[in-house]
């Protein structure tokens, strides 16, 4: 449970209210009557809502965080009933995705009008492109897979491909980037600025256009700074890859299980309460296990009983680690809190683990898919652990934290003399940190940031 992300943890307690009859929510306004979770720290209150000598299995009440309920209890079933049976809900299947690049193509297929053997063909191109909207085989290809006898001309394939290719989106069933853009262009209205040119870069100086020669460009095209500007523009506004606009795509929502706030006195951490039901044993259900008889049913009741209050305090236990271990980074990474990545402090799961008398294991598996709402956005709580390179003055500095100083040169550098990794490391020294160019490259790719050539841009 430990290891369970914050919607992974809502689907196991919705199980638990599916399969035993012994746990309920418990309504707004209504007392409490089972442990609440921990808001400021830990909270030693575990007994059950209902205790009997005469039917009560000991709990252990050093409970670890990470076990499981099988390595200690046989998990209850139904009475007269074989275990594992029952109808298998998949509810995956009731929430549909989205269209695929493939499914749409054939429903404009379906609504344009085809010959048999058109319409033979267009489907064949159409199985022949991938969800970016390329082919995967040439069309010589294609035409030859068609059978001789049904006398198909090379044209006619080329002609049914064109038709595709001004399908939505724009672009599609094209065999290279060059191709599929000059397909946009294509599209466009005759007076739109900076057509004919754009068109021109596209076809014959597409290679250039990539590693951003623009001078070279300029001086075989004949053209000036201003226009080779606008015509970059256009190009820009087209998309490489048309089909991604519809691949599918699934919607992961990040709910915190922490929030951080400032207060007078300091930062305070406060656990999302509202991400889970509050549960509570069913008084009614727990009484009826006093019958103290051995049938079937009686057995079921206490099983379920003894396997709700395992899972209270499970969820008591789970809550309990992730507040020691948020209020323990929040303790070490103020700085960042306060005055952001480039104040971001060397931190390994180690030190949390010592701090808070854990194994590191522990802390690996509460720190995994657990999200921290701080002033300054939301973070898995791996992201405030990173390793250190040390300075000229004997202390250290975060990777993070050069990450921050590599992003703020790159945002400030001239984009007609884009900075170097030499250039990077020599600014990197100034500041008296040590770090090696090859660091900065690795780190520099990580931040999806491109080489100082493909950087180079007009002003």
């Amino acid at each position: 449970m430990l290891q369970l992300s914050t919607l992974d943890l809502q689907q196991e307690i919705q199980q638990a209210l599916d399969s035993n009859p012994m746990l309920e929510v418990q309504e707004n306004g209504e007392e409490r009557t089972d442990p609440p979770l921990p808001e400021g720290g830990a909270d030693d209150r575990s007994e059950s809502p209902v205790s009997d000598p005469d039917w009560e299995e000991n709990i252990p009440t050093e409970l670890p965080v990470d076990t499981r309920w099988e390595d200690i209890y046989q998990a209850p079933t139904m009475p007269n009933q074989p275990a594992g049976d029952g109808p298998d809900m998949d509810f995956e299947s009731r929430f549909g995705g989205r269209e695929s690049l493939h499914e749409h193509m054939l429903w404009q297929l379906n609504l344009t009008r085809f010959s048999d053997l058109d319409r033979a063909m267009a489907l064949a191109i159409i199985d022949a492109t991938d969800d970016n909207g390329r082919l995967t085989i040439p069309v010589r290809e294609i035409w030859e897979s068609f059978d001789p006898e049904q006398e198909i001309e090379l044209d006619e394939v080329m002609a049914v491909l064109h038709r595709l290719q001004r399908f939505n989106p724009t672009g599609v069933c094209t065999h290279d980037l060059r191709e599929c853009l000059l397909v946009q262009l294509q599209q466009l209205p005759d007076d739109t600025p900076w057509l004919a040119l754009s068109q021109l870069l596209v076809n014959r100086y597409i290679g250039l256009l990539g590693t951003r020669d623009y001078s070279q460009i300029m001086r075989r095209a004949k053209i000036q700074e201003a226009e080779l500007k606008g015509a970059l523009e256009l190009v820009q506004s087209l998309s490489p890859n048309p089909g991604q606009s519809l691949a599918s795509s699934q919607t992961e929502y990040i709910v915190p299980d922490v929030f951080v706030h400032r207060k007078s006195t300091g930062w305070a951490v406060e656990l999302n309460q509202d991400h889970a039901p509050r549960l509570r044993i069913n008084s009614q259900y727990a009484n009826l296990v006093k019958r103290a008889n051995n049938s079937d049913e009686n057995t079921y009741l206490r099983e379920n009983l003894q396997e709700a209050r395992w899972f209270l305090k499970s969820l008591h236990s789970r809550n309990e680690t992730l507040m020691k271990v948020a209020s323990k980074i929040v303790e070490l990474q103020r700085g960042f809190l306060e005055h952001g990545e480039a104040a971001m402090k060397p931190l390994v799961l180690r030190d949390i683990a010592e701090a808070i008398e854990m194994h590191e294991s522990t802390v690996s598996r509460v720190t995994t898919q657990k999200y921290m709402h701080t002033p300054r956005g939301i973070y898995e709580l791996k992201y405030f652990f990173s390793s250190h390179v040390s300075t000229f003055n004997g202390g250290e500095c975060s990777s993070t934290a050069i990450r921050a100083l590599i992003k703020e040169l790159v945002a400030t550098e001239n984009p007609r003399k884009p900075l170097s990794d030499n250039r990077i490391t020599a600014l990197m020294e100034q500041q008296g940190i040590i770090v090696a160019r090859r660091t900065i490259a690795k780190y520099r790719e990580s931040l999806m940031i491109p080489p100082s050539n493909e950087r180079k841009r007009l002003a």
